[in-house]
């Protein structure tokens, strides 16, 4: 009887070995004046170009009580009708640039097309182009001087130095804002609920309102207040094409212009304090929204993972 072989001895894996990896703290190793000197510099930055100014206009406002700043904003008709036209040219322009840009940022995350590219570039064009020049391009084109003003104008219709020019001029400045935040939220979600609702039968309007509002609604938003707060503020492209006729043509900014060109100074910081209350109102609002806008679009790309 033979004697059976001895089993092979076995390899066994080693043991891992774990190692306790610790996130670097910088704050442990800058040295503490380099971290003052660095927020001091932050806060005396911020301070000196936003705080001062911001603070120096409600003082300036308010300098002479609060029955003279009211009478400032109330009693000039001219005011009136400035804050009056920025209230409808604004307005007016974020609509026009809302349904422009839902087109065009749902072409452009839905289709890859010829001259995709060049439409995205064209998007962009306002934030390179000085408004100064996109107000004198409206100037070229619908004033007298170009075949098409002299249309419009044997036809009884008048675009350049009248409310039509402003809202023209005002939704070319803002058109980006809109396009731009909603490009990202489109190509994040994807199609393919799209798809499925329009397998199961649903109309064009059924699947945008009831599948693409709803999810893009906090990005639509979002972009909607910011290109308000840019058309509240505009002034290089209005400022060409409206002529600045005092009680037709003149808006917030240019009726503060004139009033501080007239040495009206308390009228033209009340007029600039609503203007700068607006801007905060705005600001107050993208800090509530723009986490939002970050959820729903992680959400989005999370789910299509």
């Amino acid at each position: 009887m033979s004697a059976s072989p001895a089993p092979a001895p076995t390899a066994t894996a080693p043991a891992p070995v774990a190692f306790e990896v610790k996130p670097l703290n910088r704050a442990t190793r800058d040295p503490w004046y380099v971290r003052w000197v660095l927020i001091g510099l932050t806060v005396g930055i911020v301070g000196l170009l936003v705080a001062v100014p911001l603070a120096s206009v409600f003082v300036q406002a308010t300098a002479k009580g609060f029955g003279v700043y009211w009478t400032n904003l109330v009693a000039n008709p001219d005011t009136r009708h400035a804050v009056f036209l920025t209230m409808v040219v604004a307005p007016v322009a974020v609509a026009m640039n809302v349904v422009f840009g839902v087109a065009a940022a749902w072409a452009i995350a839905r289709f890859r097309f010829r001259g995709r590219g060049l439409l995205i570039t064209l998007i962009d064009l306002p934030f390179s182009v000085s408004p100064v020049v996109a107000g004198l391009v409206f100037v070229l084109i619908f004033g007298l001087q170009a075949p098409l003003g002299l249309w419009l104008r044997d036809h009884g219709y008048q675009v350049i130095f009248a409310p039509p020019a402003l809202v023209l001029a005002t939704a070319f400045v803002t058109f980006p804002f809109v396009a731009r935040e909603l490009i990202p939220v489109l190509e994040a979600v994807g199609p393919d609920e799209e798809l499925a609702a329009r397998s199961l039968g649903a109309s064009g309007w059924q699947l945008f309102w009831w599948i693409t509002v709803p999810n893009i609604k906090w990005g639509l938003l979002y972009g909607v207040i910011l290109c308000n707060a840019r058309a509240m503020g505009e002034f290089g492209a209005v400022y060409v094409v409206s002529g600045r006729i005092e009680g037709q043509t003149d808006t917030m900014p240019l009726r503060v212009q004139k009033l501080w060109e007239g040495s009206d100074n308390p009228a033209a910081f009340a007029l600039a304090s609503v203007l700068t209350l607006l801007a905060l109102v705005t600001l107050v609002l993208k800090v509530v929204i723009e986490p939002k806008v970050r959820e729903q679009t992680a959400a989005a790309k999370t789910a299509a993972e």
